[in-house]
């Protein structure tokens, strides 16, 4: 008699260190909603938000605590390798050691502001100063807005204790914050289009190893990389540390020691799950690309940046602090 699959009659559990409403739990519950057709047994998937201190909270959970069997799965911040070699406080786990499973979003990340702030652009921020902006404890809402004050010589004020996009979004909408100064650009527009239609946003900067076309056409103008305003050749290097995890956009992670059969397994049901035509629909229906990375290529990425150069990382510390 054939032994029934392992993930037959289980759930799955998808834990998003953030709160509801924002481009990770979006993009986690897309996946929730198909990738269990495409795994033997055809497990139910559960997610559940986890957030905290920027989806540390999340992430140590995941290293530490998870079972790993391969039942419980995380999507936490994409900056998350870059975060543990700058050795920000809270770091209870080694990203390398991480299951990576799959992103389905490569994706650079924009600084936003609001209209009524009059900072439309980065020589506006130069020119003015007044950057207010939100953030969920750590990560790429932190990080930036301090490097864009090294950078221009201004000062941002940085608003923690948010759980998520959602909740900044809304602070900004009622003017208590103007800026969002790390923001993927594909969950922007999938949660901020109506206030992108209306012209409520700016778009300040870009962050990625190239720039991305889409957003200086959605714009109606230039949005430049942030690379153009290093100073010099070994800042611009630290820059691109910096932005080097819109590789990583919405990752998909299981806890280390996993067996290696399951890893296999749930990478190949993510990369058919990332063809799969009803999901495609689905994404389409909701205004979220798909740009899939696999999983053994976001290993090997993170692998990379957890043993960058220490010049590349001191300086890119010195930057984001």
């Amino acid at each position: 008699m054939a032994q029934a699959p392992f993930y037959q009659g289980k759930t799955i559990q998808i834990v998003v260190g953030f709160g509801p409403g924002g481009g990770y739990d979006a993009y986690a519950r897309l996946i929730a909603r198909t990738m269990g057709n495409h795994i033997p047994g055809n497990p139910v998937f559960v997610v559940q938000n986890m957030p905290g201190a920027g989806s540390r909270v999340a992430a140590n959970w995941l290293y530490n605590i998870a079972p790993r069997d391969g039942t419980a799965l995380g999507t936490i911040v994409q900056s998350t390798p870059v975060d543990q070699v700058f050795g920000e406080p809270g770091i209870k786990f080694d990203a390398a050691r991480f299951a990576w499973i799959g992103n389905p979003i490569v994706d650079n990340l924009v600084s936003i502001t609001t209209r009524q702030s009059g900072l439309a652009t980065m020589e506006d921020v130069k020119a003015k100063g007044g950057l207010i902006c939100g953030s969920s404890g750590a990560g790429p809402t932190v990080s930036f807005p301090n490097t864009i004050s090294k950078l221009l010589g201004t000062k941002a004020q940085i608003v923690a204790g948010y759980p998520g996009v959602s909740a900044i979004t809304l602070a900004m909408e009622r003017g208590e914050l103007n800026c969002n100064g790390g923001q993927a650009w594909s969950s922007m527009k999938a949660t901020m289009a109506n206030l992108m239609k209306e012209g409520q946003l700016n778009v300040i900067v870009q962050w990625g190893a190239e720039a991305d076309p889409d957003i200086s056409q959605t714009m109606g103008r230039n949005v430049p990389l942030v690379q153009e305003y290093a100073r010099s050749g070994a800042e611009k290097a630290a820059l691109r540390l910096l932005g080097s995890t819109a590789a990583l956009s919405r990752p998909l992670l299981g806890p280390p020691d996993m067996p290696a059969e399951r890893i296999t397994l749930l990478r190949a049901a993510f990369d058919a799950t990332m063809t799969d035509a009803n999901f495609l629909a689905e994404a389409k229906k909701s205004g979220m690309d798909i740009k899939p990375l696999p999983g053994a290529a976001v290993q090997k990425i993170v692998e990379d940046l957890v043993k960058s150069s220490p010049a590349d990382v001191a300086l890119a510390a010195e930057l984001v602090k």
